[in-house]
């Protein structure tokens, strides 16, 4: 069956290219594995910007629509597209891969040609999640990513590197099998497709929606992670070599949110206005409790990580704050965590590299021996708090937008994750940058060089241009989520009317929420 864009295949272009440099790198001597690593990474991001050229933003369809018959029986396609939604987490994909190569030029020293391979499988898998709209496809790109990421943890890690190889592959390989079942019973409840745009248009009862909605949440709430879901992350953070966590913090986390974006809400709308209280509790509870724990830690790793846990609560906040600017605030902040807590990251990394040492008592003072790096740990440690004029500011300011349209008290709460994100960021910052330096470890710093330097350069340079222009990243979404939220509105009150006095009083409020938000304006 021939391509129904009718146009050039870009997105599987962009999607199995990296398996082309793996080829490569198995043919060629290892000592090349990291040019070609690099050179195959530089070549899908050059790719995938056609994808953002050629997007029409306002429409709500799917755009470079490619679809292929696979197999006749079941019904199981290859079908890829874009949408607003997907559109910027394809680019932060491709964005970030090649930096995580730059990151791992000296630090990886042995077997660096299967680092190289898991790197670029990650990113065929992450990518392929991102844009599948067959639901087979969906799942076979979700459970790919697992082996690169467990093998990026358990061979290239830290000293406990199995246990926590081990634990993520268990936490999200549990959640997985609920996300199976989910799609079997979707595909035999939903009229024998596994088409996830048909799907997404079915009218499911309210009892088999709860059903799913929690099954869905097991699969997402795990990867996000959501509290209390999040154990394995601390733990996969600091054994994780620094590409893995930054593609971990930056691409893999924002699996889960895009499964509620893309299932979650379109397929349950009536199961997702029941239990949306349940998920913005527990959102509320994760941006305090993640602050709270990252203030206590000692490791700058283990704190980034609980900062994670922290800011991934503000953007399941705005996703089921069921609003525009909760919504589109969240998608933003999805892209913006992942350049920042991506470049955090990369920051421990370069200092890791150094003095061998993750401990904030033995990396102090580093304004006076490493003036370069000190500035752009401070750029991005101010983003993370949230400062106006930088990216992660404009996102969390639409998402508490959104909550506060939702409910005041919780918006309120939510807040206080921000003051305490400055509480921790900036201690630690006091310590790191202005803290009085190591005698032990003096001797072993010195600033930035230009590998390091490009790496860093177009993280802080996105952290701005968000920041102060986030029009072009808003306006790619508008579409999308409107499209979303009326489809969301029009099945709960039409289609399937409330069935109870408190379903009802849900849904009136989100309708109410729809009113006036294309122009930026609350009802």
């Amino acid at each position: 069956m021939a391509s129904s864009s009718g146009g050039f295949p870009w997105i599987t272009l962009v999607v199995f290219l990296p398996l082309v440099g793996v080829a490569a790198i198995l043919l060629a001597e290892e000592t090349r594995a990291k040019w070609i690593a690099l050179g195959t990474s530089l070549v899908v991001l050059l790719c995938s910007l056609p994808l953002w050229i050629g997007f029409q933003e306002s429409s709500p369809a799917m755009q470079f629509v490619e679809r292929y018959r696979w197999i006749a029986s079941p019904p199981i396609h290859y079908a890829v597209g874009i949408d607003g939604i997907s559109l910027p987490l394809v680019l932060l994909t491709t964005f970030l891969i090649p930096l995580c190569v730059l990151v791992s030029w000296t630090a990886i020293e042995t077997r660096v040609r299967e680092f190289m391979i898991s790197l670029l499988v990650m990113e065929t898998a992450t990518v392929g999640v991102f844009v599948a709209l067959d639901f087979v496809l969906f799942y076979i790109f979700w459970e790919t990513m697992l082996i690169p990421m467990y093998l990026l943890i358990g061979v290239w890690g830290g000293p406990n590197r199995v246990y926590a190889a081990i634990k993520f592959f268990l936490y999200t390989l549990a959640g997985s099998v609920l996300l199976l079942v989910a799609i079997l019973v979707l595909f035999f409840t939903g009229g024998h497709t596994f088409d996830i745009l048909k799907l997404s248009q079915a009218i499911y009862p309210p009892t088999l929606q709860a059903w799913l909605f929690w099954a869905f949440f097991a699969a997402f709430a795990v990867k996000v992670p959501m509290f209390p879901f999040h154990t394995w992350l601390p733990d996969a953070h600091v054994e994780a070599p620094t590409a893995g966590s930054v593609i971990l913090a930056s691409v893999l986390l924002k699996m889960g949110t895009y499964g509620f974006l893309r299932f979650t809400l379109p397929m349950l709308p009536d199961a997702t206005a029941a239990f949306t209280p349940i998920i913005m509790g527990l959102s509320v509870i994760a941006i305090i409790y993640g602050a709270y724990m990252a203030f206590a830690q000692a490791d700058l790793k283990k704190l980034i990580a609980y900062s994670s846990v922290s800011h991934m609560g503000f953007v399941t906040l705005g996703i089921f704050a069921l609003n525009a600017q909760g919504i589109e605030g969240a998608i933003l902040q999805m892209v913006n965590h992942g350049i920042t807590t991506g470049a955090l990251f990369l920051c421990v990394g370069i200092i890791y590299e150094r003095t061998h040492s993750r401990e904030i008592r033995d990396n102090t003072g580093l304004a006076k021996a490493m003036p370069r790096y000190a500035t752009f740990f401070m750029i991005f440690a101010l983003s993370s708090v949230g400062l106006p004029g930088m990216n992660s500011f404009v996102g969390e300011f639409l998402v508490l937008l959104g909550a506060f349209a939702w409910g005041k008290l919780t918006a309120t709460l939510a807040a206080l994750g921000v003051i305490l994100a400055a509480v921790y960021i900036l201690w630690m910052v006091q310590r790191v940058v202005y803290g009085e330096p190591s005698q032990q470890m003096s001797h072993k710093l010195f600033d930035l060089h230009w590998r390091e330097m490009g790496t860093l350069i177009p993280l802080a340079g996105f952290v701005f241009w968000i920041g102060l222009y986030p029009k072009p990243v808003l306006d790619v979404m508008h579409a999308s989520v409107e499209h979303l939220l009326q489809h969301e509105v029009r099945v709960m009150t039409v289609e399937q009317p409330p069935r109870h006095e408190k379903s009802a009083s849900l849904s009136s409020s989100q309708m109410a929420a729809l009113s006036g938000y294309r122009d930026g304006q609350l009802p």
